[in-house]
């Protein structure tokens, strides 16, 4: 199995059509022990939610921003295995008031706390993982990503927070590269979950994606985003880093709907 003996850290586990669900239950599937995170108040919509994978696995509460969290979060590694293979980064938030269009209007600090939560902790979480890492003799980190190299409506700031948690994900590759632990990012297109649907004018995104898609784009089937990141996590991938994964139905790649007339 791809992942077999694996030992694999997945953030951002909500409901069960969330992509870490979908991405932990085909890491169980393919051979992986897994341990989940939850934070707040949907930490118990975590906890339930992991009850539908094959195994349910373990659920620690983290809040990325805190340094008391983090410190947890590697107690309990050492303490459970001592070493880890790799990690899902799935983890963003934005206040409402830096989404919607709402751009020119935000204040610095909703602006800060969207960077903060969305790109910088990338960082955050490779730095605590990486000595887990290095025990095991290398390892993969993964983060889930929106391509922004243009502006979206209503995305706003955390468009931006996307776009520096691309540069993030470069730049933490030179740095652990050294260590053998690959980081990459994986872009999907637009899924019905329930982050998504709080995004104002996502229904937008939808429809402008099943015109441009060459493949087409299922929005409520979340399986190729998540056996995506499941390679990048396994040992198939082993000289892959600081890349950004398109797994969106060859949008990215056309600047015109192919059902448009090009009269």
């Amino acid at each position: 199995m791809l992942l077999e003996g694996k030992k694999l850290l997945i953030t951002g586990v909500l409901t069960d059509d969330s992509i870490a669900w979908h991405a932990a239950r085909v890491a169980q599937e393919e051979g992986a022990e897994i341990l989940c995170t939850g934070f707040g108040r949907g930490l118990r919509l975590t906890q339930r939610s992991v009850q539908r994978l094959p195994q349910p696995p373990d659920v620690i509460e983290l809040d990325i921003n805190d340094p008391e969290h983090v410190r947890n979060l590697q107690d309990e590694i050492d303490r459970r295995w001592g070493v880890i293979d790799g990690a899902l980064h799935a983890i963003a938030y934005a206040p409402e008031d830096a989404l919607g269009g709402n751009f020119l209007n935000t204040p610095a600090a909703s602006a800060q706390t969207a960077f903060l939560t969305s790109a910088f902790s990338y960082k955050t979480l490779a730095v605590a993982l990486r000595p887990f890492m290095e025990k095991a003799g290398g390892g993969s980190l993964v983060t889930l990503d929106f391509d922004n190299r243009q502006a979206w409506p209503a995305y706003d700031w955390m468009g931006v927070a996307k776009a520096a948690l691309q540069a993030v994900t470069r730049y933490l590759a030179r740095d652990l590269g050294p260590s053998n632990i690959r980081v990459n990012a994986v872009s999907a297109g637009p899924l019905g979950t329930v982050a998504a649907k709080s995004i104002p004018g996502f229904s937008a995104f939808d429809k402008e994606w099943k015109r441009r898609a060459p493949l087409g784009w299922d929005p409520s089937n979340p399986e190729p985003v998540a056996r995506m990141i499941c390679v990048l996590l396994s040992d198939w991938a082993p000289m892959t880093t600081g890349e950004v994964v398109h797994v969106d139905g060859g949008f990215h790649a056309v600047a015109a709907g192919l059902s448009e007339d090009p009269s």
